[in-house]
């Protein structure tokens, strides 16, 4: 497999914290002062309004110490139902103001699977295929660089098809230039891109379109990356390419930093279209794909080989036979590789247990008799088991703990097929001095909670050994508990419960020199973040959460465990 050449100038990049901490307890100033200017905020004592305009809104939240960029209500983003693309467009938005010729290079360097959009939008619009070098492919690729917030639109929706996966449903809406201009998108962008400079020129705010941070000075800071928009951001190429009245609107926010004139997008407005909009998400019949089922039609144009050192990755879910990435240093796979059979001679590292791999060993063979069965015959009577080979996703919750015997014969098969790969089922290894212990909790057993945190305790306590001074990093593909997880309380998978509820556990993270936790299992997009810092046990740890994409075959886990040094 060979590194792509093409420079993805949207990698995934980790944000630097800016907000004070938690336990400071103290308010930066240029917010606190604004609390006063909107009434409101009498009577909000979490989300505070620290800034805005007719449409949007900058808000502060005093528990989780964030700010976040929200609309007002009226203006609605897109005609079109379930779409899932706000904020990657947003983050589109702001990278075309800071870097117009990186934006197109990027969308350009997607030319072929642009195409085969357009062929299936044309398709979804006139029941007709046309040919990828047909003049109305041609025409509809051109009309994407003519118009700079459609050029943002697909800019946006090729970063959600690098990180989650093909699109399918609604596609001419999204990249004809003349259904698109039915959606609305374009004047949601208009007015984002006038609140966004509004804002950074009033406040020392930061924002990459997906993060919103204050400054900590309102003076040049070097370590501030040109991906984020500030007051000195220079956007005066990107203006020039903006059609007229949205030109004029963003230079009128910089001069007065007040309200901006009208755009001449039209805007979809919830008091004007509410109603009618509502009408058609009620009676809209989904008709999306499963990413996976069109992978196979579009090509990977980012780069497929990473030199990180400490590679941490999850979820893959390989389904052709062969590894999308390669990395020939140290590999941390914390479950769900593959969903079809694979074998790879060459990755090194270690691999914890996920759900997904406990099907995926299993034989093909419908005939229970045969030798290759042979193993798998004790389980043949448990009911579990039995819904496994039936239908794996009724299995889930039903799976035993993980110090079952089954999962040692699920190890031994992925041995067989990464024979250079460690796999820690409830074991440990040494690399570089640091402890990895690979603990096998393939899924978050949320009404068997005391059960599972019963087996983890026994699997710490006999692991560690009482070695207390080696630095260890506690590696399992569900998370063992919410404290050390990186889903956020918004999921709907995310169950209030599931907490560690086991006061010997915490006590061995206290006592012992475990500096974070790894885990997979949640589809959490990079893009938000793969990393956090937590307090538990009286200590900050680090939580990785590290799922593939396109744009993520792996996060460095280095720069954590030396933050530890």
């Amino acid at each position: 497999m060979k590194s792509k050449k093409h420079k993805n100038f949207l990698s995934i990049e980790e944000p630097k914290p800016v907000l004070p901490s938690k336990t400071e307890g103290i308010l930066p100033s240029e917010l606190t002062t604004r609390f006063d200017l909107y009434p409101e905020n009498k009577r909000r004592p979490v989300n505070k309004t620290i800034f805005k305009n007719d449409y949007f809104q900058l808000t502060y939240n005093m528990k989780e110490n964030s700010l976040d960029i929200s609309s007002r209500g009226d203006l609605i983003y897109s005609a079109i139902p379930y779409d899932t693309a706000r904020n990657y467009i947003q983050r589109a938005a702001i990278q075309y103001l800071l870097q117009p010729k990186e934006v197109r290079q990027y969308i350009q360097s997607h030319q072929a699977n642009l195409e085969t959009y357009l062929q299936l939008s044309i398709f979804q619009v006139t029941n007709k295929r046309v040919n990828k070098n047909s003049s109305k492919i041609v025409q509809a690729y051109n009309a994407i660089f003519e118009d700079p917030l459609l050029e943002i639109q697909v800019l946006g929706r090729l970063l959600q098809h690098d990180e989650t996966g093909a699109l399918s449903a609604n596609l001419a809406g999204k990249f004809l230039y003349s259904e698109n201009m039915k959606t609305g998108i374009s004047g949601y962008v208009s007015e984002y891109l006038n609140f966004v400079v509004q804002l950074t020129q009033t406040l020392p705010i930061m924002t990459d379109g997906k993060s919103i941070r204050l400054l900590e000075s309102v003076l040049q800071d070097s370590s501030i990356s040109d991906r984020h928009l500030t007051f000195e951001s220079d956007i005066k190429p990107a203006l020039e390419l903006l059609p007229q009245g949205v030109k004029q609107s963003i230079e009128h926010s910089i001069v007065i930093g007040k309200q901006s004139i009208p755009a001449t997008n039209k805007l979809l407005l919830r008091s004007e279209f509410g109603q009618e909009l509502s009408e058609v998400r009620k009676n809209y019949v989904a008709h999306s794909v499963d990413p996976r089922e069109l992978e196979q039609y579009f090509e990977n144009v980012l780069p497929t080989e990473n030199t990180n050192l400490v590679n941490v990755v999850s979820d893959v879910h390989v389904s052709n036979g062969k590894l999308p990435f390669m990395n020939k240093n140290f590999n941390i796979i914390v479950g769900d590789l593959a969903d079809s059979p694979i074998v790879d001679e060459n990755i090194e590292g270690v691999y914890v247990i996920g759900n997904h791999e406990l099907a995926n060993v299993l034989p093909k063979s419908d005939v229970k008799g045969n030798k290759e069965w042979e193993k798998w015959q004790p389980f043949f009577k448990d009911k579990w088991f039995q819904e496994l080979m039936r239908n794996p996703d009724d299995s889930w919750n039903k799976l035993p703990t993980g110090n079952h015997i089954f999962y040692e014969c699920v190890k031994a098969e992925l041995e067989k097929r990464f024979p250079k790969m460690n796999v820690l089922n409830n074991s440990s290894i040494i690399h570089d001095g640091i402890r990895y212990i690979g603990l096998t909790v393939p899924v978050a057993l949320v009404k068997r909670k005391k059960v599972q945190q019963k087996f983890i305790l026994n699997a710490l306590e006999y692991l560690l050994n009482n070695d207390f001074t080696m630095p260890t990093v506690i590696v399992s593909h569900a998370p063992l508990f919410n404290e050390l997880s990186m889903l956020s309380p918004a999921s709907n998978a995310y169950k209030r419960a599931y907490v560690c509820s086991e006061p010997k556990i915490e006590k061995l993270f206290e006592t012992y020199n475990i500096i974070g936790a790894i885990h997979g299992h949640y589809h959490i997009p990079a893009s938000l973040g793969r990393y956090k810092m937590v307090t538990f046990a009286r200590k900050e740890l680090f939580v990785v959460c590290s799922i593939y994409s396109k744009m993520n075959t792996g996060f460095e886990l280095t720069s954590l465990l030396n933050h530890e040094d």
